[in-house]
């Protein structure tokens, strides 16, 4: 059983590199579904935070449900503990904290949360599962360069996203409407600071666990966000005319 469950991990993360590649030729050929560029014609929308509350949920809730229905044998040993903390920790942020701090925000197509929501599950279960009860690392894996390197990195990706999200969210002052070009922070450098901050943290996270689960996350991750940064950059250079021409778009300095 044991066994059985461990290959169909294997399985689910060999599966979500291919979803990754697939949204990513799908948002090069429609664009994203959500905020500015959302359809104003869809019957079903939620507001900006009931949406990402409700869809960034189940990666909170399903490992913990995971790690409270059975037994986790694996959280005994301290990488599995920190791993599974790195997880849970930005998605505490993304789904009780961030969504009350949006200040109006484009309504959501609900299709669009209901897509979100459906991966959250599916890769609430595959990075919880796998930690909780497959995942084995040596007794001094925290030590190792791999991890520290990985941990390091996912908490300055954390930190450039959380910064990043706040640029954003002041950009208008009280009463003010449409829209300004972001000033402040890895903005200075790329069009989606806040997209290369999570690259960043997710890619952290995929070396610090060294293993197939978190590096299909990580290239999820990115073949999600790569489009998105790109829509945003040529957004902006349409938009304003005195949009900073050095901007990169997702990497500082590089591309």
């Amino acid at each position: 059983m044991e066994l059985a469950e461990q290959s169909l991990l294997d399985t689910l993360s060999y599966l979500e590199c291919a979803l990754g590649i697939l949204t990513f030729v799908l948002l090069k050929l429609v664009g994203s579904p959500y905020g500015r560029y959302a359809s104003q014609h869809s019957a079903w929308r939620l507001t900006a935070p009931t949406a990402w509350a409700l869809q960034e949920l189940p990666s909170l809730a399903v490992p913990l449900f995971l790690c409270a229905g059975t037994p986790a044998e694996r959280l005994r040993w301290w990488p599995n503990r920190i791993l599974l903390a790195m997880f849970l920790v930005h998605y505490v942020q993304r789904s009780l904290i961030f969504p009350f701090l949006i200040r109006g925000g484009k309504p959501t197509p609900l299709y669009s949360c209901v897509i979100a929501f459906v991966f959250c599950t599916y890769n609430g279960y595959l990075q919880g599962r796998y930690l909780s009860q497959y995942a084995e690392y040596a007794d001094d894996w925290v030590t190792d360069p791999r991890f520290l390197t990985g941990f390091a990195l996912w908490l300055v990706g954390m930190l450039i996203n959380i910064h990043s999200d706040h640029i954003l969210r002041n950009l208008r002052q009280p009463g003010e409407t449409g829209y300004k070009i972001p000033r402040g922070g890895l903005f200075e450098y790329v069009s989606a600071a806040n997209y290369f901050g999570e690259v960043v943290e997710w890619c952290g996270y995929g070396l610090a666990s060294w293993s197939v689960q978190g590096g299909a996350f990580a290239l999820f991750t990115f073949c999600v966000l790569l489009p998105r940064a790109q829509e945003h950059h040529q957004w902006y250079l349409q938009k304003f005319e005195d949009y900073p021409k050095f901007r990169k778009i997702l990497i500082p300095f590089l591309f």
